[in-house]
């Protein structure tokens, strides 16, 4: 069963010996980003930031930085757990005999957990601070890299809803700092929170807005996961954790929030107003421009008793959003098979930034067969981003990126194979290569046994 929440996973971490206290003061400044990325592209722990600089607040890193943790996390001895529910859930043969029909009953009876439920007791709404004693400055925000335009939380779980719809959304985007009540909310075009957004301005209306911290594994998982914009984000953390998710009804927006979160950021988004975002050092390897994009001036911050933050740190491949991205791969294997038939076995290498390339086998039929897979591929939801698919035979491993190299390299008649479209691309714009600050990473490592790794 997964983990209810992210303090009771960090237990279960450090009773394994994985996960690391860095007792030593450390300062969210550079410092926090060159460790963390140091022990996740090693394979390390996870890590837990006791001695923040500048807050009281715990802080915690790393957490979902190898496959394992992530698997237990979410309650699971591998990914293809999910993706065979998945595929036996998408199965449409009608039963047959007593044994079918218990089996048919059997996987609606996997749904009923499903769905959300409310709570009126929620441990993140034991201190509630609003107006002026909301200071954002106290949480550990973090500047990662030198030329990132301030100071991010990059693990903030952002609630909205369709004002005419009412369809919530859970998505998982970039939040920067701007002063002590006031997040930038970076919602690239093809956000389903920026259309809501628009929905509302064009209404007149403020946009309620949450953003939850420390949220239990499975909706962190789900709030990354590129859903249609009409499905329920909850709906599938519930169905990768095994049970509903409690949540309870924020105390100064209408929205809900998971009533086991460390800590929520309630505000509303004024139509119109706006302030520059980033650069921010984005999870290709590269910056992203600085842009206008929506200011949300947050009224109330909800909390436990005794709170820790999570967030991660994103930069050049391999990062953190490794085993989340591997996640959604496998997982949504089965469905991609339903809109895309022929497709054998597909993988998205992280060094694409998962999303970029798309490497893809299928058992070849017909000439041009992997023409009309190539354009199918790019009708498929939020895989109309991809830059780049290879088509391979399905005797190729597509995991194994020398084997596909191999092939792709050698065997390839790019007057015939090659085919160039036009189409939509990500909103980021990947110009600058992200480095480490040179100073900053030789402090870091002349200090490396003071942080006790």
């Amino acid at each position: 069963m997964a983990y209810d929440d992210l303090r009771s996973l960090l237990r279960a971490l450090e009773r394994d010996g994985d996960l690391t206290r860095i007792k030593a003061e450390v300062d969210p400044h550079l410092e926090v980003g060159e460790i963390v990325d140091r022990v996740n592209k090693a394979g390390g722990p996870a890590l837990l930031f006791e001695n923040v600089k500048g807050s009281s607040m715990p802080l915690a890193m790393n957490v979902y930085g190898t496959d394992r943790r992530l698997l237990k996390a979410l309650g699971l001895t591998s990914y293809e757990d999910i993706s065979g529910m998945i595929g036996g859930l998408l199965k449409p043969e009608l039963p047959h005999g007593f044994t079918g029909v218990r089996d048919a009953f059997g996987k609606l009876g996997a749904m009923a957990h499903v769905p959300p439920r409310k709570v009126k007791d929620a441990p993140v709404q034991e201190v509630v601070l609003r107006g002026d004693d909301v200071d954002l400055d106290a949480l550990p925000a973090l500047f990662t890299w030198p030329e990132d335009g301030g100071s991010f939380f990059n693990l903030g779980l952002t609630h909205t809803k369709d004002p005419e719809s009412g369809v919530r959304n859970l998505g998982l985007y970039r939040l920067q700092r701007h002063d002590a009540r006031t997040i930038g909310m970076h919602w690239q075009i093809h956000k389903d929170s920026r259309n809501h957004y628009q929905v509302a301005a064009r209404r007149g209306e403020r946009l309620p807005v949450a953003i939850a911290f420390g949220c239990p594994p499975a909706v962190t998982y789900a709030a990354t996961a590129p859903l249609p914009g009409n499905m329920d984000e909850y709906l599938l953390a519930g169905f990768v954790r095994g049970k509903r998710v409690d949540m309870v009804d924020c105390v100064s927006v209408p929205l809900q929030v998971p009533a086991r979160a460390e800590v929520v950021l309630e505000g509303w988004l004024e139509p119109g107003k706006t302030l520059p975002e980033g650069p921010f050092g984005d999870h290709t390897g590269f910056y992203t421009p600085q842009e206008p994009f929506p200011a949300l001036t947050i009224d109330t911050v909800t909390m436990r008793k005794r709170p820790l933050l999570q967030s991660v740190v994103v930069g050049r491949p391999p990062t953190e959003d490794g085993p989340l991205g591997r996640a959604t791969e496998r997982f949504f294997l089965p469905l991609l098979k339903v809109i895309v038939p022929d497709i054998v076995d597909y993988h998205l290498p992280e060094a694409g930034g998962f999303h970029n390339c798309a490497i893809v086998s299928i058992d070849k039929k017909y000439p041009k067969h992997a023409q009309k897979v190539m354009h199918a591929v790019w009708g498929a939801h939020m895989m109309s981003l991809t830059k780049l698919v290879v088509v391979v035979d399905s005797d190729c491993d597509v995991h194994d990126l020398h084997e596909v190299a191999w092939r792709a390299f050698g065997n390839t008649d790019y007057a015939r194979d090659l085919t160039v479209v036009e189409g939509p691309v990500d909103h980021l714009d990947h110009a600058e290569m992200i480095t480490s600050d040179p100073e900053v990473a030789e402090r870091v490592t002349k200090r490396w046994k003071e942080y006790g790794l």
